[in-house]
């Protein structure tokens, strides 16, 4: 436990930002799994899963919620999906 006043200010803003970036991570890996889901099947909807989920991926990575580079190679690989299941 920290005995600085400073860090113990720290040591809570730290764990509100943990848990807000633990909800919004845990949201993408859901969009990502319906829009995936909903791509293999083959739903009339699955264009806005799809877009609903990159625009998911793209906020948190703008917001910092996860890194810049990750939410591209997220977005990225779930577009790859999506082309390849239209072929």
């Amino acid at each position: 436990m920290a005995n600085i006043k400073s860090q113990i200010k720290r040591n809570r803003s730290n764990e509100r930002r943990r848990l807000r970036n633990q909800g919004v991570r845990s949201e993408l890996k859901t969009r990502t799994k319906n829009a995936k889901a909903a791509i293999d099947n083959g739903d009339d909807n699955a264009a806005d899963t799809v877009r609903i989920a990159q625009s998911r991926i793209n906020k948190a990575g703008a917001k910092g919620r996860i890194h810049k580079n990750a939410a591209a190679r997220r977005t990225s690989r779930l577009m790859k999906h999506a082309v390849k299941a239209d072929h």
